[in-house]
């Protein structure tokens, strides 16, 4: 199973994946005139500020299976394209009712004029997965675009293992500076050893004192 997978700790809120997933679902498809087309091109993927300068989070379509918002669907205008496994909107059938949004349980649905064949309609706006882009082989414009490895697509065992070898070397440098910080703090293995060292020649001397006092 392949998909979008999300490194969090990767993101510097750099908006690059918003901006190529707008241009990605524009006409033109062209970063310097998708602006001025009306209805204006929106972004599927949201990127939202973390708790601290220099965090952020981008937030998008899981494409969950079974998916609430393909289940409460009154029209059927949310489907699940089974070539690649992404939900998608039929912007002809959608009626702009907000069942799908009441039960996502990601927040990742938004509702815009889109261009249909009776004129511009306001419908509910999500990632689709680019799966234009998947049937010709790419990856979303979203990854593409991402510079820093916030998102990757690819298999989510592959992709899983990597995060948890990740972390595991995160986890393993944090202990290895913890562990300096505190030998630091108490001199390290070289003051012990020399503690020692004394400890022990106290030792031998009070031993021989006390034979001393014997004779």
């Amino acid at each position: 199973m392949e998909l979008v997978y999300v490194n969090p700790e990767k993101c510097i809120g750099c908006l690059q994946c918003e901006l190529a997933c707008a241009v990605e679902h524009s006409t033109s498809r062209n970063v310097a005139s998708a602006w001025a087309e009306q209805p204006v091109p929106r972004t599927r993927i949201h990127v939202v500020p973390g708790p601290v300068a220099g965090s952020a989070y981008p937030a998008r379509c899981r494409h969950c299976d079974p998916a609430p918002c393909v289940q409460v669907c009154p029209t059927g205008s949310m489907a699940r394209d089974e070539s690649h496994d992404v939900v998608v909107v039929d912007v002809e059938t959608c009626i702009d009712c907000a069942m799908c949004a009441m039960v996502c349980p990601f927040d990742a649905l938004t509702y815009h004029p889109v261009a249909a064949s009776d004129g511009e309609r306001t419908v509910a706006v999500k990632c689709d997965g680019c799966i234009e882009r998947l049937r010709r082989g790419e990856q979303p414009a979203c990854v593409e675009a991402c510079k820093v490895g916030a998102l990757v697509y690819g298999d989510i065992n592959d992709l899983a293992a990597q995060g948890r070898l990740r972390q595991s070397g995160l986890v393993l440098a944090a202990v290895t500076a913890a562990e300096a910080e505190e030998d630091a703090r108490s001199g390290g293995p070289v003051a012990a050893w020399r503690a020692w060292g004394a400890s022990a020649a106290n030792v031998v001397a009070a031993a021989a004192r006390a034979e001393g006092a014997a004779r």
